[in-house]
């Protein structure tokens, strides 16, 4: 992607006076876009004031609010040694994605844009603090022009007056009464969920069980006296704000958080730091969450990968079985990715890429699956197409599942919901 531009515009520090903005001149879009819009080209295109279809900014400063940004600060942080932002009170490194995005809008309100672009601003967002976020860009809109990138529905700025759509790199206005027809689609599989090639025994009726579990972390406490028994067959929603210690509670199941041991903590009936095998722990668990693909930038194809979840290997660099690759096919006619089993996975979709990863977590049929947020940054096509899956995995399998999400996705149907609610002395568990 061609960032160059786009970060040397988030870098720059405001020296100059910018010409203002009349009422007039103020205009606030909203952009839809999913996961196959080549979103980087459009921004550029407008901080360059090369876009044709927004003339209007033109010889005005813009901002970008964007994942993207906080990441450039990050790595200036690193880089410099102090924090790149105005008024932040901690490095952004150990802020959460919350406290992130807060501190980068009040560091660009300070530096007093003619407009913002708004890159899926709510993405990652707990309900409160989306709330305020639209209240803080609300007390803006008399003086600064919004373009907001939307993939949600639901996000749209309610002051906005002006609509768009980006189909991979070609912008077309639209009215306000087209944008249902937009955001419309029909989701579902045909086929059942196939069945595993063999058994994996989770040992237990409850599979994972927390027994009045605190952590701090620097005198600062996280969780406060956390009660939670997960049992085979389950499928709950852990939700809780920004902070609220859900990364934390991920991190000691999966096995790779220090402060899991000398807790009452117990995983598949066995207590915590007991001398269990790590390697026994992950055959059980099925693992996605939303950054994991990342790790993936080798020349895997969409076969290859998905096999590659038999073995919780990154690609795929043993033979596989003749029993595996039958099993993959069926996985991926279920999946409609047959006649693309051949295609490099990094030449996927962001949607395909996590419907795909989630079947791959799935695919030894685990008795435990955790999905951390799977659907950030998915369109509203792509999210529901997503939760069809899980549900559709809750309803044909015995396996427990696990889902982290900030939103209340639209049609998930998990049995149980284990809320966080953060108080001084650490965030306790609510069942809902």
């Amino acid at each position: 992607m061609k960032w160059n531009t786009i970060k040397k515009q988030l870098i720059r520090t405001p020296l100059y006076t910018s010409i203002g903005q009349t009422a007039s001149m103020i205009q606030h879009w909203a952009i839809l876009v999913n996961n196959a819009s080549n979103k980087s080209t459009f921004i550029e295109a407008i901080l360059n004031q090369t876009h044709p279809n927004f003339k209007a900014f033109k010889n005005q400063k813009g901002a970008l609010f964007s994942p993207i940004a906080i990441t450039n600060f990050v790595n200036q942080e690193e880089r410099h040694g102090d924090t790149a932002l105005i008024n932040a009170q901690q490095p952004l490194k150990t802020m959460s994605s919350g406290e992130q995005k807060k501190a980068l809008l009040q560091h660009i309100v300070a530096s007093q844009p003619d407009y913002i672009i708004l890159d899926n601003p709510f993405d990652n967002l707990d309900a409160d603090f989306q709330v305020e976020l639209k209240q803080l860009l609300t007390q803006k809109t008399q003086e600064t022009s919004f373009i907001q990138l939307v993939s949600r529905k639901s996000d749209i700025l309610p002051f906005t007056a002006n609509f768009g759509i980006l189909k991979k790199q070609e912008f077309t206005q639209l009215k306000s009464e087209e944008l249902d027809k937009e955001f419309n689609s029909k989701t579902h599989f045909k086929g059942y969920i196939p069945r595993p090639i063999r058994r994996i025994d989770g040992n237990a009726d409850t599979l994972i069980e927390f027994k009045n579990v605190s952590i701090s972390y620097a005198k600062k406490p996280i969780l406060n006296n956390i009660t939670w028994k997960i049992h085979k067959g389950d499928f709950w929603q852990l939700k809780g704000k920004n902070g609220s210690g859900k990364t934390t509670i991920l991190s000691m199941i999966v096995g790779d958080n220090p402060k899991a041991f000398g807790q009452d903590i117990y995983i598949f009936g066995q207590k915590k730091g007991s001398g269990e095998s790590v390697w026994e722990i992950k055959e059980k668990i099925g693992y996605f969450s939303s950054n994991i693909t990342d790790k993936f930038r080798g020349t895997h194809s969409v076969e290859h990968m998905l096999i590659s979840g038999f073995r919780d290997s990154i690609g795929l660099y043993i033979k596989p079985t003749e029993t595996q690759k039958q099993k993959s096919k069926e996985w991926l006619q279920l999946l409609n990715f047959w006649n693309q089993r051949h295609t490099l996975f990094k030449d996927l979709s962001l949607g395909q890429q996590r419907l795909l990863m989630t079947a791959r977590a799935m695919v030894k049929h685990p008795p435990l699956l955790i999905l951390d947020e799977p659907t950030a940054g998915m369109d509203d096509t792509s999210a529901t197409l997503l939760i069809t899956l899980v549900n559709k995995i809750a309803n044909e399998t015995d396996t427990t599942i696990v889902f982290v999400s900030h939103r209340n996705e639209p049609g998930l149907s998990p049995t149980s919901i284990f809320k966080l609610a953060m108080t001084p002395s650490g965030s306790e568990g609510v069942i809902d």
